[in-house]
């Protein structure tokens, strides 16, 4: 029998893993799964963010358990997998989160500061995924993977924004997810990538600052940034049979910043 949108919808028994998860779009993403009935691992590096938001998420109704790791850190990105399948036996839906940034001039970039965005953005968007398809997504022939990237990486930067290594970093992870999905494709498992523009949030305060929010929401089609409900319906189609054929794409969650820009 056909089910209805909200049988599709619903994530009722699925359990989630989102790094980057104590604050800003990571924290969004993952009000998004559990209000869908998802129970979630939240995971970032401070345990007193992690503890603040997971109360926050308890006081909704959501199921949520939470574990601080560094997911720049091999060792700890492993122990974070086990960690997490010990506590939910298995994981259906992977949000790869965890970022960083770094504004420098290209031809001072600190090579130091090149290797952690890189390290934290890609490699370890990797190595998360590497543990928890192969003990738990490729042996249950299922899984969502929901990788965050940016229209960063979908061409340079406008005048003004010297952030080279993000950039290549998460044009990385846009390509990392097709080719993830191309691979694993035959286990069951979809790879997406959501593209986020400008969302207030402690990484992109800086730039805020600097440029102001309404020259930047100026910028945009919709003349305006992104809200705390924005990614929600795109991490759920994603991350549920509402999406069940939709793998290897991304999209751009943006107010129309990239359909000018050429992204």
């Amino acid at each position: 029998m056909t089910r209805n949108v909200k049988q599709l919808f619903d994530l009722t028994g699925k359990t989630a893993l989102v790094t980057g998860g104590s604050r800003g779009l990571g924290l969004q993403l993952a009000q998004s799964l559990g209000e869908a009935g998802a129970r979630i691992m939240l995971s970032s590096r401070k345990a007193a963010d992690l503890q603040a938001s997971a109360a926050e998420l308890k006081a909704a109704g959501i199921d949520v358990q939470w574990m601080a790791a560094d997911c720049a850190d091999e060792k700890d990105i492993q122990r974070l997998g086990a960690e997490t399948l010990k506590a939910f036996g298995h994981v259906d839906i992977l949000v790869n989160n965890a970022g960083a940034a770094w504004g420098a001039p290209a031809e001072d970039h600190p090579i130091d500061a090149w290797d952690k965005v890189m390290n934290l953005n890609v490699r370890g968007y990797f190595i998360l995924s590497q543990y928890i398809g192969k003990h738990s997504m490729i042996p249950r022939h299922s899984g969502s993977i929901i990788n965050v990237a940016s229209i960063a990486g979908l061409g340079g930067n406008p005048s003004g924004m010297k952030t080279v290594a993000y950039n290549t970093s998460k044009a990385a992870v846009i390509n990392f997810t097709r080719a993830l999905a191309g691979e694993w494709g035959e286990h069951g498992i979809r790879v997406n990538a959501i593209c986020p523009g400008f969302f207030p949030s402690k990484m992109t305060a800086g730039t805020l600052k600097a440029m102001g929010e309404d020259v930047l929401a100026s910028h945009a089609p919709l003349r305006r940034l992104g809200d705390d409900e924005d990614l929600k319906g795109l991490a759920l189609l994603y991350a549920s049979d509402a999406g069940k054929h939709i793998t290897g794409q991304w999209l751009a969650v943006d107010g129309g910043v990239s359909c000018i820009s050429g992204g």
